[in-house]
């Protein structure tokens, strides 16, 4: 099982929701938080969708690629997972590479905060991501779930009830 944006994502945030996520149990349909992403996603920048692509590849999929300038632009709602997001924008980075699109720079969005950062792909952060998917492989793969870890996150996790029913 090769991982998507989504799995790196949570391999920052927590192995717990990652492997909860890559064994088909997905809560993010339930979370008000995700609605407000998702939302704040799609209202940002309504001119990006005539202006930029949607790419599906390795299965990756990312929304707003602008083919001219090799650049994708991704959106969050907030910065408190902030290198969850700059590792899945790299990520993304990574894989047009592999796939021979070279020159690719992205652009980490938080509208909500008025905050952009331009994200680069360096030959570290290739071996960086080079370790870490056969880590992120294994534990989408484990027999078992992952402990949790309480987080000052959970509480605004999709997840949370999950995690934390007979608390």
């Amino acid at each position: 099982m090769h991982p998507n944006g989504t799995h790196i994502h949570y391999y920052f945030v927590c192995w717990r929701k990652l492997w909860l996520f890559a064994n088909g149990i997905s809560m993010e349909h339930t979370s008000e938080v995700v609605a407000d992403g998702k939302l704040l996603h799609e209202t940002s920048y309504p001119q990006r969708a005539d202006k930029y692509t949607e790419i599906s590849i390795d299965g990756v999929k990312i929304d707003f690629y602008d083919a001219k300038n090799k650049v994708i632009h991704e959106t969050k709602r907030s910065n408190s997972v902030e290198k969850a997001h700059e590792w899945q924008l790299k990520y993304y980075i990574y894989v047009l590479k592999k796939n021979g699109i070279d020159g690719v720079t992205g652009i980490l969005e938080y509208p909500k905060l008025r905050i952009t950062e331009e994200m680069v792909l360096s030959d570290e952060d290739i071996a960086y991501i080079e370790g870490i998917i056969p880590e992120i492989e294994s534990i989408m793969i484990a027999t078992t779930c992952p402990p949790r870890i309480k987080k000052g996150l959970c509480k605004s996790c999709a997840y949370f009830d999950f995690c934390w029913i007979e608390e």
